[in-house]
């Protein structure tokens, strides 16, 4: 008989391979009975599954995921053309797509596209009177010099060339919930004492960015460095971040910074030139925070670059 527990993490695997496979395949088809022999399981089965777990149908997840691609590279490059990527990404209507960005957003695509400043932007989350939650645009042109000297004062900024790195990881969605499963994993590592090794550092993956996706729905990866192969057992994976740049900013704060850092060090990277690549940013933990006077994160952000 298998136990529940058992159950539950072979649920979360095999949700874990549909969820990357539609990320890697924003661009192609990805019809219900594709994605559920992805994942191993009949449509039937698989579709209401995913909803249970995930919190929405299969097909509202990948029209979110897809609008939210699109509104991501509408912030970053501002000649692409519209049309293209609803091509790309398989809308076939120009209205329906804007009518619902423009739920989602609570603007037009083009007007979504004049509002980001160059330099910076922040969606924030209202409620609205009925209830319901809606992203809006606050647009704002932030003071340069007062991000660069925060970073000044508060991190060393360093360009690295990293190997291939090695993870055990599982995957978490939300922003609440993080410590628990940092615990989670930990407690799968201790007694396989991937913990000994004084080299393994502890990170944390980050595959969506707030400023596109709200942060109930935001992706990321709890991980472990490892520098030896595993068996991947329930929600525990492999995954592996390739070699590359990076921009690195070491910190030594509170959780309640991490906003400003990371905004900082995006604003280092946009005004010494550099781009990010599409890897995602990541951040490597030195200490537990739990164990320092002030609560403090002794921790590098990097951003892959090109």
């Amino acid at each position: 008989m298998i136990h529940p527990e058992e159950l539950q993490k072979d649920y979360i695997r095999r949700i874990n391979l549909a969820l990357n496979y539609i990320e890697e395949n924003l661009n192609a088809d990805l019809s219900l009975n594709l994605v559920s022999t992805v994942a191993f399981y009949s449509p039937y089965h698989f579709h209401r599954l995913f909803k249970a777990v995930i919190g929405e149908p299969l097909n509202a997840y990948i029209s979110r995921r897809r609008i939210e691609k699109i509104a991501s590279i509408l912030m970053q490059n501002k000649v692409v053309s519209l049309a293209e990527l609803l091509l790309q990404f398989g809308f076939n209507s120009h209205s329906s797509f804007t009518r619902a960005f423009k739920m989602y957003y609570g603007l037009t695509p083009s007007e979504f596209r004049k509002r980001m400043p160059d330099r910076f932007s922040k969606i924030s989350r209202l409620d609205s009177k009925n209830g319901q939650i809606s992203l809006i645009i606050e647009p704002y042109i932030c003071n340069i010099m007062d991000h660069l000297n925060w970073l000044t004062m508060n991190a060393k900024i360093e360009l690295k060339e990293n190997p291939d790195i090695h993870f055990a990881c599982l995957t978490h969605i939300g922003v609440k919930g993080v410590e628990k499963a940092f615990d989670q994993l930990i407690k799968w590592a201790q007694p396989k004492g991937l913990l000994k090794n004084p080299d393994t550092k502890i990170v944390r993956i980050l595959h969506d960015s707030n400023k596109v996706t709200a942060s109930t729905k935001i992706r990321m990866s709890i991980c472990l460095t490892t520098d030896k192969p595993f068996k991947e057992a329930g929600e525990i994976k492999a995954l592996t971040i390739q070699k590359g740049r990076s921009i690195v900013g070491r910190f030594t704060i509170t959780f309640n910074d991490f906003e400003q850092a990371w905004n900082s060090l995006f604003v280092w990277m946009q005004e010494h030139g550099y781009q990010k690549s599409e890897l995602a940013p990541y951040e490597v933990y030195h200490n537990d925070f739990r164990k320092q006077p002030e609560n403090k994160c002794i921790v590098d952000f990097h951003i892959p670059i090109k």
